[in-house]
């Protein structure tokens, strides 16, 4: 982790498996904002993780905000979906089940 001189995070990586995900504070007068300045998210973030229970229970219990509960989908993942502090979209997923392409056409969908 790198921190600037006002001792904000300028530069820090969270591994997940072989990838790298790069984080920082938000940097007035850069590009680098956070969805709360925007006033919403441009991108999300996709996991598939070991147990999307334990590590959606993990988050909320850390403040992120739940946004959708985890639940059984029609494309054969266990899905839950989280907003960390600063308004990043985190959806958390562990595969259930192999899906023939057409099958989720056929199943129902969540309301």
């Amino acid at each position: 982790m790198l921190l600037g001189p006002d001792g904000k995070i300028a530069h820090a990586e969270l591994k997940l498996g072989d990838s790298v995900i790069m984080l920082s504070h938000e940097m007035p007068g850069s590009e680098t904002r956070w969805p709360q300045s925007l006033g919403g998210t441009t991108s999300g973030v996709f996991l598939y993780v070991k147990d999307v229970d334990a590590v959606f229970h993990k988050a909320t219990t850390a403040r992120a905000k739940a946004a959708a509960q985890p639940a059984d989908m029609f494309w054969g993942d266990r899905h839950a979906k989280v907003m960390d502090p600063y308004g990043h979209s985190w959806s958390l997923a562990t595969p259930k089940e192999d899906v023939a392409p057409a099958e989720p056409k056929k199943r129902p969908k969540p309301i």
